[in-house]
């Protein structure tokens, strides 16, 4: 055995590093060495459930998306691409000939890939391994200074640029966020970054909020405690938490005419929500799903120097570690954003 393994779901709470050799790299194929993963909320639900929202694990699945690496092969001529060089590595695998491909909006593919999901049969296999396989489009380079963990970040700070992006022109608007997790403190750090006049953060954990307040928050909402945010008061909601309360409370929060960016991933079936406060107030409720030309502009900004994604970063464990580290990452209390490391 070549000693490289990947931390592969079986089961709810059923997380193995599993050894495996690997083979011939395809034509046109691009070999990575794990350099940095970070945990996310999906793939805790994946680790907690063996599904998120309405994606179910049917097949042993290898989690990570968010990740980035050291190219060590190419499948034959690979423009652009150096072994040695640093990249980040963007989870979706577009067709880029459907309709919504052509329109732009390649986070809609009908045809995507999304590496650690199980959107798909056979299920797309993640990046939480020693080695991985992905086409050249999937790459983008980053400095030799960029810190593997950051580059992997480049993936949820996607995420969180697109959901504000989903909201308009934020220039000037007070925003309230509903979740304090990696993605709701991106998205408050994109928001800003955006040029909003103020951001309120809401969750129902103390350790987030103070989290929260440390990078910038102008007020933060407890809602385990009893409080509340103010109704109809802000101009756009984004609800990040993945729980029907969270969407509940944004709909009750944005004024009239304001928008709701639904973030969260909410469990599979039917949820009761107030509805009416759509019609009533004219809001415009709003999906966000992954990201498109978002990925390189986070990659940019990261390498830039213009968000700071390291912030968020309050463990990193080896790969071989990747149970432990998953329980970490599921104690709000200890931890923020978890990242496994290469070995």
């Amino acid at each position: 055995m070549s000693g490289a393994v990947a931390a592969t779901l079986f089961g709810p709470e059923d997380l193995r590093l599993v050894g495996y050799e690997p083979g011939p790299l395809a034509p046109g194929m691009v070999r990575i060495r794990l350099g940095a993963g970070g945990i996310c909320g999906s793939d805790l639900h994946y680790f907690r459930h063996a599904r998120t929202g309405d994606f179910v694990v049917t097949s042993p699945l290898v989690l990570g998306h968010e990740i980035a690496g050291e190219v060590i092969a190419t499948g034959g001529a690979v423009p652009d691409l150096a072994v040695g060089e640093r990249v980040a590595i963007n989870p979706s695998r577009w067709c880029g000939r459907c309709s919504y491909c052509q329109l732009g909006r390649a986070n809609l593919c009908e045809n995507i890939y999304f590496m650690g999901s199980a959107s798909k049969t056979p299920h797309m296999q993640g990046g939480f391994a020693s080695t991985f396989d992905v086409t050249p489009a999937q790459c983008v380079k980053v400095p030799g200074e960029t810190p593997f963990a950051a580059a992997a970040l480049a993936e949820p700070l996607a995420v969180a640029l697109h959901a504000v992006a989903r909201a308009g022109d934020v220039r000037g608007k007070d925003v309230v966020l509903f979740g304090a997790g990696p993605i709701g403190l991106l998205t408050m750090l994109a928001a800003r970054l955006k040029g909003c006049a103020s951001v309120a953060v809401a969750d129902i954990a103390a350790a987030p909020l103070a989290f929260a307040s440390r990078l910038g928050a102008d007020q933060v909402i407890n809602l385990g405690a009893g409080d509340e945010a103010a109704e109809a008061r802000f101009d756009a909601a984004f609800e990040i938490s993945g729980t029907g309360a969270g969407l509940a409370a944004a709909l009750r929060s944005a004024r009239r005419g304001g928008v709701v960016v639904q973030v969260g991933n909410l469990a599979g079936g039917s949820i009761p929500v107030p509805a009416n406060a759509v019609m009533s107030k004219e809001l415009d409720l709003r999906g966000t799903f992954r990201f498109g030309a978002e990925f390189q502009e986070a990659v940019e900004l990261i390498a830039g120097g213009q968000i700071d994604v390291l912030q968020l970063v309050t463990a990193e464990r080896k790969l071989a570690a990747a149970p432990e580290a998953f329980r970490l990452a599921l104690d709000r209390s200890q931890s923020v954003k978890v990242v496994l490391t290469g070995d």
